[in-house]
C-alpha cells in the first residue's frame, strides 16, 4: 500500500497538492480550448480572405508542432524558474497571439500570431506540465492524477468549442479571437495566487509521502534550461524505448489533434452538417474523453501500461476507418456511437505513456515526456497540413481517415514491442 499523506492525521483540510492540481487543471482547460479554436476558423478565414484550406492548415500545423517542441524546454524552464512564472508568461503569449489576430491582413500574420505565439504559449502548458505537477506534488495516485489533469484537455474543448462555434456563426471570427484573448488573461490572476512551484515552498511534502520524505535535488539549478532539455534528449535518444514511445505518440497526435481535432468540423460541414452541430459533437468527444482518460489513469495504476497502449491504439484505428461512412447532414445514432467510442480513447494513451517514461527515465521523465510529446505534435502538425491538402486535391477527407486508421494499427504493434525492450533493461 502507498504511504499515507502526511497532512491527514493533523488536519481535515485537503492536502495542498489538490489545490495546485486544481489550478493546473484550469490552465490546461484553457490551453486546450485556445489551441483547438482554429478548427472552427478554417471555413470563416477561407471565406473572408480566400486563402486555401491547405494554407490555413499550415498555420494550424505550426501551432501544433510548436505546441510539442516547446514542451520539453518549458519543463526545463519550470525546473529553473518555477511553474508559476512559466505558466503566467504562457498565458500572456496566448492572449497576445489571439488578440492581435483581429488586425491581420496577410497569411504570414496568421502563421506568426496563431501559429507561433499561440503555439509557444499553449505548448508551455502542455502535457509535460502535467508530468511536472504530478512528479513534484504526488507520491501516491500518480496515474489517477495524471488522468484527471490530462482530461483538462478534453474539458477545454468541451467548454470552448461549442461556444466559439456559436460566436463565429452569430458574429465573426474576430470576436472568437478576442474571446480567447480575454479568457487567457482571466486565468493569470488565479495562477499567480494559487499555483505553487514545490511542496517545500509552503513547508509541505507531496501527497502520499511519509515523514522521512526527502525532496529530489533540482538538477537545473547549475545550468540553462536549453542545455538541460537537450542533454536529457541526448541521453534518452540512445534507448530504443524512447523511439518506440516517440513513434507511437507521433501517431497518437496524427490521429487526434492533427486529423480529428483540426478537420472533424470542416469534414462534417462538407456533408452538410452545420458547424455548431459538428463542434458540439467534438465537444461530446471531449466529455467522454474526460471519463476515458480518468479511467485510463486508474487502469495505469493497476495494469501493464504497454498492453493498455496497444489496446487503445487498435480500437482507435478501427473507429477511424469507419468514420467516413458516418458523416451526414444531421446527427444520427451511428455517429453518436462513434463519438462515444472515439471519445473514450481520445487521450487515454497519455497516462500509460507518462508511466512508461517514469519507469524508464526516472527523475528525467517530465523532460523526456516533453520530447515524446514533441513527437506527438510533429505528427499532429504534419497530418493537419496533409489532411487539408487532401481536401483541396480530392474534395474530401476519406483517404486521410483511412490512412490514420492504418497508422494506429502500426502504433499498437509498436506499443507491444516495448515489452521486450523493458525486460531486457530489467535483466541488465
Amino acid at each position: 500500500m502507498p504511504p499515507r499523506p502526511t497532512f491527514a492525521p493533523t488536519s481535515r483540510r485537503p492536502h495542498p497538492a489538490w489545490s495546485v492540481a486544481a489550478v493546473a487543471f484550469l490552465a490546461l482547460v484553457g490551453a486546450a480550448g485556445f489551441r483547438a479554436a482554429p478548427s472552427i476558423l478554417i471555413d470563416p478565414l477561407h471565406q473572408d480572405f480566400g486563402w486555401s484550406r491547405a494554407s490555413i492548415s499550415s498555420a494550424v500545423s505550426i501551432n501544433l508542432v510548436l505546441y510539442g517542441l516547446t514542451s520539453p524546454f518549458a519543463a526545463a524552464l519550470m525546473e529553473r524558474f518555477g511553474m508559476r512564472r512559466v505558466v503566467t508568461a504562457a498565458l500572456l503569449l496566448v492572449s497576445a497571439g489571439s488578440g492581435l489576430t483581429v488586425f491581420m491582413t496577410a497569411q504570414w500574420q496568421l502563421v506568426l500570431l496563431w501559429g507561433v505565439l499561440v503555439g509557444l504559449g499553449t505548448g508551455s502548458m502542455a502535457l509535460a506540465f502535467v508530468a511536472t505537477v504530478v512528479d513534484r506534488w504526488f507520491v501516491a495516485r500518480k496515474g489517477l492524477v495524471t488522468g484527471i489533469l490530462t482530461a483538462g484537455g478534453a474539458a477545454g474543448q468541451l467548454v470552448f468549442l461549442p461556444v466559439l462555434a456559436m460566436i463565429s456563426e452569430r458574429h465573426s471570427w474576430q470576436v472568437v479571437a478576442l474571446t480567447v484573448a480575454f479568457a487567457a488573461l482571466a486565468v493569470v490572476p488565479l495562477v499567480l495566487l494559487f499555483l505553487r512551484n514545490r511542496p517545500s515552498d509552503i513547508g509541505a511534502v507531496p501527497y502520499g509521502a511519509g515523514p522521512d520524505f526527502v525532496a529530489p535535488e533540482v538538477q537545473a539549478a547549475s545550468g540553462g534550461a536549453v542545455r538541460r532539455a537537450l542533454s536529457v534528449l541526448a541521453s534518452a535518444a540512445r534507448t530504443r524505448v524512447f523511439w518506440l514511445l516517440a513513434g507511437t505518440f507521433a501517431i497518437c497526435g496524427a490521429s487526434t489533434n492533427g486529423l480529428v481535432g483540426t478537420h472533424f468540423v470542416p469534414a462534417a460541414h462538407d456533408h452538410g452538417m452545420p458547424t455548431t452541430a459538428a463542434a458540439s459533437l467534438l465537444a461530446v468527444i471531449g466529455i467522454f474523453d474526460v471519463l476515458g482518460t480518468i479511467a485510463s489513469g486508474w487502469f495505469t495504476d493497476r495494469f501493464d501500461a504497454r498492453k493498455l497502449l496497444g489496446t487503445y491504439y487498435l480500437l482507435r484505428g478501427i473507429s477511424l476507418v469507419f468514420l467516413p461512412i458516418l458523416f451526414a447532414e444531421s446527427v444520427h445514432p451511428p455517429m453518436i456511437a462513434f463519438v462515444i467510442f472515439y471519445g473514450l480513447d481520445w487521450v487515454a494513451t497519455v497516462p500509460p505513456t507518462v508511466a512508461l517514461c517514469r519507469q524508464h527515465f526516472g527523475a528525467d521523465s517530465p523532460i523526456v515526456f516533453g520530447w515524446v510529446l514533441a513527437s506527438h505534435q510533429i505528427g499532429a502538425g504534419i497530418v493537419a497540413f496533409l489532411a487539408g491538402l487532401v481536401r483541396d486535391r480530392f474534395g474530401g477527407y476519406d483517404a486521410a481517415f483511412f490512412v490514420a486508421g492504418g497508422l494506429c494499427a502500426i502504433a499498437a504493434v509498436m506499443s507491444l514491442a516495448i515489452v521486450g525492450r523493458r525486460r531486457e533493461a530489467v535483466a541488465q
